[in-house]
């Protein structure tokens, strides 16, 4: 475990320092046009989303907005018979757009489809060993791709939101993958605005993600989930959970983890009532 972590920690450092010597990829800069918000969708966000209702009113019409946008650009597809409604659409949407208030980007034009699928479903995962591949069938209940396909379980999709405080959301997850796999490299690394911002990424994420991978060996009880100790990507979509959903404990125990998230995002979830 300790080598693997080394080497994960080298590769990490790698390709954070490429990054930011490298020119700054640009995600979408959008205006954000005012339309109407049908009443029956806020109602939908307002019964079934209780972080939607803690939200200040500026951010409130920030998603509304974002969540049109969404709809009108994303194809999004039921998969094995569910049909795609209104409540699928809008709990989908405003959930991935959370990560975008307060940025005035979109997510990556490839991001093209949403397929939903009814409940958590058989993938096959392709691992490498010492040259030799195999595969092997694992129950996963979403998937981010960075061709620009993300895959949901509408189960998760709504418990998610139905259940703002245990640190796990599914749609946050896959579309912080989404983010971070904008500049096609899927490394715990979004696109980011400067230098310095790249450099500091790389001083906090590499220690605690470190961190994290010697307590989820050892047993102890960690804010952020053990699945966030798989690999760098995982820990960065793991940690939007956790920022977004347990703020409080995230910043009691990882203060310099918050505070770099809360940059990147442009928001203080501690703020929200």
């Amino acid at each position: 475990m300790l080598e693997t972590t080394i080497i994960i920690l080298i590769l990490l450092t790698a390709i954070l320092s490429s990054k930011f010597l490298a020119k700054k990829p640009l995600q979408p800069q959008i205006d954000i046009p005012r339309k109407p918000f049908p009443t029956e969708w806020k109602s939908i966000l307002e019964k079934q989303w209780p972080l939607y209702l803690r939200l200040p009113k500026e951010l409130q019409d920030q998603l509304e907005q974002l969540t049109l946008l969404f709809i009108e650009r994303i194809d999004i597809r039921g998969a094995e018979g569910l049909k795609i409604t209104d409540e699928i659409r809008v709990l989908t949407a405003s959930q991935a757009c959370l990560l975008l208030v307060n940025q005035n980007t979109f997510f990556p034009d490839k991001l093209r489809s949403v397929i939903i699928r009814p409940k958590g479903y058989t993938a096959t995962k392709q691992e490498a060993y010492g040259g030799i591949h195999t595969e092997k069938n694992i129950q996963v209940l979403g998937q981010s791709w960075e061709s620009g396909l993300v895959v949901l379980s509408w189960d998760n999709t709504k418990s998610g939101a139905q259940n703002t405080k245990d640190g796990r959301n599914l749609v946050l997850h896959e579309f912080a993958h989404q983010l971070d796999q904008a500049d096609g490299l899927a490394d715990g690394a979004p696109i980011l605005g400067s230098k310095e911002q790249y450099k500091q990424w790389r001083k906090v994420c590499t220690r605690v993600f470190a961190d994290l991978q010697q307590k989820v060996e050892s047993g102890d009880k960690t804010v952020i989930d053990y699945y966030g100790a798989t690999n760098p990507a995982e820990f960065f979509s793991v940690t939007t959970e956790t920022f977004f959903e347990k703020p409080y404990y995230l910043k009691k125990k990882r203060p310099e983890l918050y505070e770099l998230f809360a940059e990147y995002y442009k928001v203080d979830p501690l703020t929200w009532n």
